[in-house]
C-alpha cells in the first residue's frame, strides 16, 4: 500500500480545472506556426488560415467530447494512464503513462522553460549581465516547483493569475493591432473566401499544416488529468474541457487575423516570432524587451499547469503498484510531492542536458495514438455499458469521436510517411515502461 494522509487534501474548483486547460493550451505554438502556414508553398490565403484554425479547435472540441466521457466513467487521475488501464490492458495504461511522464510533461515544461528564457533572457541580463540562458531557465522551473509544495490551493490561485495575465495580454495584442494605424497586411475585407480559397481546403497544403495547429491545441485534456481532485468533477471537468477549447479557438482565430492584418505575409513566412514581429510594427523596437516579460510570464502559465497535471500520472502509478507506492503518497495540502520530484527531477535533466526538442518529434506518432485509443474508449465503454451514474455521455456519438479518430489516423499516417524511423523510435521510448510493468508486476 503506498503512504497516504488521513486529513482532507485540498481541492481544485471549476476556475482553476478552466485556466489549467487554457493555460495548457495556450503556449509557444501560436507563436510559431503562422510563419510556417503563409509560406508560397503552403497556404497563401488568409481565409483558409483561419479555417484551419477553426477546423483544429473543432477536431480538439470532439476530443475533449469523448475525454468527458470516458473520465467520468473512470473517475480516476493520471490521464490516459488511468483510462487505458482499465479500457485495454495496465501495460498499455503503464506505456502511455511512462511517455505522458517523460514526454508530454518533462520535456513540454522543458522546452516551455527554454522559450521562457529565451524572451526574458535580455530583460534579466541588463540587471544581471553574467546569467545564462540555462540558469534563467532552471529558475523558471525552480519557481514553478516551488509553487507546487504551496499546496493545491495556492498552486490553482498562481494558475489563475497568470491565465488572467496571459489572456489580458494576448487581447491587449489583438486589439492593439486591430486599432493601429500602421497595420501594412490583410484588411478586413480580405480574410473572405475567394476560389483560392475553395481550392486550399482538403488540399495537401491544408491537411500538413493542420496537423502543426493541433500541436497549438494540445493541453484541451488537461482537467482530466486531476479529476479526482476537482471539486464536483462531474460539473467541473465538462465545463473546463468543453469551454477551455472553445474559449481557445475563439482566441486562436483572432490573434492569427492579427498577425495577418498588421504584418505583410511575405514578412510572415518562415518566422517563428511573429509576437515581437506584432509588437515591433504597432509600437516601437524600445517596447520589445517590455513585452518580452510579457510573452516570458504567458509561458509560466503552461508551465504551472503541466507542474499540476504531470505528477498525478505517476502518483497514480504508485497507487496501483505497491512497489512503487512511494510515488502515490500526498500531503496535508493534496499535494504528490514524491511524484512531484520526479517529474522535476526529469524536467531539470532535459533541460540542462538532451535536447528534448528532438524527443517530442520522435514521440510525437505515440502521444497521437494513446490520445486516439481514449477516444476509441468511448465505443468499448457503450458495448460494456460500463456508465456510472454521473457519466457523461459524448454529444453527437457516434460522429464526434469518429472524426477524431479518421483525424488521429491520417496524422500518424502523415508522420510515418514523412519519417519511417518514427516507428522505431516510438518502439524504442515504450521499451522501458514494458521492462517497468514486468518488473513490478512480478513483486506486485
Amino acid at each position: 500500500m503506498s503512504e497516504s494522509n488521513t486529513s482532507q487534501p485540498q481541492r481544485f474548483n471549476r476556475t482553476v480545472a478552466l485556466n489549467m486547460v487554457i493555460g495548457n493550451m495556450v503556449g509557444t505554438g501560436v507563436f510559431t506556426s503562422i510563419g510556417f502556414q503563409v509560406k508560397a508553398d503552403a497556404i497563401p490565403d488568409p481565409f483558409t488560415i483561419l479555417v484551419i484554425w477553426i477546423a483544429g479547435g473543432a477536431l480538439a472540441f470532439c476530443g475533449a467530447l469523448s475525454y468527458a466521457e470516458v473520465a467520468t466513467t473512470y473517475p480516476k487521475s493520471g490521464g490516459e494512464y488511468s483510462f487505458l488501464s482499465r479500457l485495454y490492458h495496465p501495460v498499455v495504461g503503464l506505456m502511455s503513462g511512462w511517455v505522458s511522464i517523460v514526454v508530454g510533461f518533462s520535456a513540454a515544461i522543458a522546452a516551455l522553460a527554454k522559450a521562457a528564457a529565451s524572451y526574458l533572457l535580455p530583460v534579466f541580463q541588463s540587471l544581471l549581465p553574467a546569467i545564462s540562458l540555462k540558469a534563467l531557465g532552471t529558475g523558471f522551473i525552480a519557481l514553478a516547483i516551488a509553487i507546487q509544495f504551496l499546496g493545491n490551493k495556492q498552486s490553482g490561485k498562481a494558475q489563475i493569475l497568470l491565465t488572467s495575465l496571459k489572456l489580458a495580454f494576448i487581447a491587449f495584442l489583438i486589439v492593439s493591432a486591430w486599432t493601429s494605424g500602421d497595420a501594412r497586411g490583410i484588411s478586413l475585407g480580405d480574410f473572405s473566401p475567394n476560389e483560392t480559397s475553395w481550392g486550399m481546403i482538403g488540399s495537401a497544403a491544408f491537411a500538413g499544416s493542420l496537423v502543426w495547429v493541433m500541436y497549438a491545441y494540445s493541453g484541451w485534456n488537461a482537467s482530466t488529468y486531476i479529476v479526482e481532485q476537482l471539486v464536483n468533477p462531474r460539473r467541473d471537468l465538462i465545463a473546463s474541457v468543453l469551454w477551455g477549447t472553445v474559449i481557445v479557438t475563439v482566441l486562436y482565430a483572432l490573434l492569427n487575423a492579427s498577425f495577418l492584418h498588421v504584418i505583410p505575409m511575405n514578412e510572415l513566412a518562415g518566422k517563428m516570432d511573429p509576437g515581437n514581429m506584432l509588437v515591433e510594427s504597432v509600437f516601437s523596437k524600445n517596447y520589445l524587451q517590455l513585452f518580452s516579460l510579457f510573452f516570458g510570464l504567458t509561458l509560466l502559465a503552461g508551465m504551472n499547469a503541466m507542474f499540476i497535471a504531470g505528477p498525478r500520472v505517476a502518483q497514480q502509478i504508485g497507487k496501483d503498484y505497491p512497489a512503487l507506492g512511494t510515488l502515490g503518497f500526498e500531503n496535508s495540502k493534496g499535494v504528490p510531492t514524491r511524484a512531484l520530484g520526479l517529474i522535476s527531477a526529469i524536467t531539470i535533466f532535459l533541460f540542462l542536458a538532451l535536447p528534448f526538442e528532438t524527443i517530442v518529434e520522435y514521440t510525437g506518432v505515440t502521444l497521437s495514438l494513446f490520445s486516439m485509443l481514449t477516444v476509441t474508449g468511448v465505443f468499448i465503454i457503450r458495448i460494456r455499458k460500463a456508465h456510472l451514474p454521473t457519466s457523461i455521455k459524448a454529444w453527437g456519438y457516434p460522429i464526434t469521436p469518429l472524426i477524431f479518430i479518421g483525424f488521429s489516423l491520417w496524422m500518424i499516417w502523415f508522420f510515418v510517411r514523412s519519417n519511417p524511423w518514427l516507428i522505431l523510435w516510438s518502439l524504442i521510448t515504450l521499451t522501458p515502461a514494458i521492462a517497468i510493468y514486468f518488473l513490478v508486476n512480478r513483486q506486485k
